[in-house]
């Protein structure tokens, strides 16, 4: 995967699989959880993500000092075990079409983030782009006041959404000086295989052994896909998209993970999306095409 010319298509295309693809970790999730727990679901992806980037764990030697496996270890703590039981703690009390709608607020936290804690200039636009991203995300939130137990979008749940994607903005940061040093192949495969150890640790503690024998097809299929697909696969691709395109132009197919996400819960599960959640979806999206293409947050970039 390594082109002497850059491929621009190329580049755009593999970042645009990454986005949808991303955009159906939700869904697969949300098949999963109808069998087991947060906690186990959450295993299950990782096992089957650290199994699918073996090969890279074998070929690639990590080559990081003490202070660098510190540095790791902290954000991956922070970007696996933390960061995924939260975000699909919420998605068990939403529906998918909302969670993926709360994901399209990602490309303005990374750029307020970028600004506060690396001191990267935010334009007046890309404060503008803040305030519409943000009034979109409320509109979407308070519109979700159905009951959690009737399968329907609630508050709690799109917030503990939100709350992840804060979360995953310190992960980024802090890997982002590894990956300026590191093959950020490297780094990623070994984040997902430390994270998934510390899955291991924690999760039986508090939520159990994961269930082994009950478990249908369907659900192991949707297991399977949401850690090879979209935890494995998608990593790489954006990786390597990166090498071929300007990041603040691929920046936009981020986009795909929400508009995948959404359409997924609305036509393949049925969910209903009242008229407050499209107006603040189309906000949402529009603010971070805005931001992307217009006035773009310069060198953050997603793991």
């Amino acid at each position: 995967m390594v082109s002497s010319v850059p491929n621009r298509t190329l580049g755009f295309v593999a970042c645009a699989l990454a986005g949808t693809l991303w955009g159906c970790g939700f869904f697969f999730g949300k098949i999963a959880l109808a069998e087991m727990n947060v906690g186990s679901m959450v295993l299950y992806r990782f096992l089957f993500a650290t199994l699918g980037m073996l090969p890279l764990l074998l070929t690639h030697r990590p080559g990081l000092n003490a202070s660098e496996w510190r540095t790791l270890l902290f954000c991956t703590f922070l970007g696996v075990p933390v960061q995924f039981l939260v975000q699909f703690r919420g998605l068990s009390l939403t529906t998918v079409s909302h969670a993926s709608l709360m994901v399209g607020t990602m490309p303005v936290i990374l750029a307020v983030g970028a600004t506060l804690f690396t001191h990267e200039r935010l334009h007046k636009l890309g404060w503008i782009a803040l305030v519409v991203s943000t009034a979109g995300a409320a509109l979407i939130a308070l519109g979700g006041h159905h009951s959690s137990a009737s399968g329907g979008p609630s508050l709690t749940g799109d917030l503990l959404v939100v709350a992840s994607l804060a979360i995953a903005l310190f992960w980024i940061l802090l890997n982002k000086s590894l990956v300026e040093r590191h093959s950020p192949i490297m780094v990623t495969a070994y984040g997902l295989a430390l994270g998934t150890a510390m899955l291991a640790c924690y999760v039986p503690a508090a939520y159990g052994l994961p269930p082994v024998h009950g478990i249908s097809l369907k659900a192991w299929a949707a297991l399977a896909a949401s850690g090879i697909l979209c935890t494995a696969t998608t990593t790489l691709l954006w990786n390597w998209g990166m090498t071929q395109v300007p990041a603040s132009q691929a920046g936009v197919l981020l986009n795909m993970e929400p508009l995948m996400g959404s359409l997924l819960g609305v036509f393949v599960l049925h969910e209903h999306l009242g008229p407050s959640a499209f107006v603040g979806g189309a906000m949402i999206v529009g603010a971070a095409v805005t931001l992307t293409t217009i006035a773009p947050a310069p060198g953050i970039e997603p793991l």
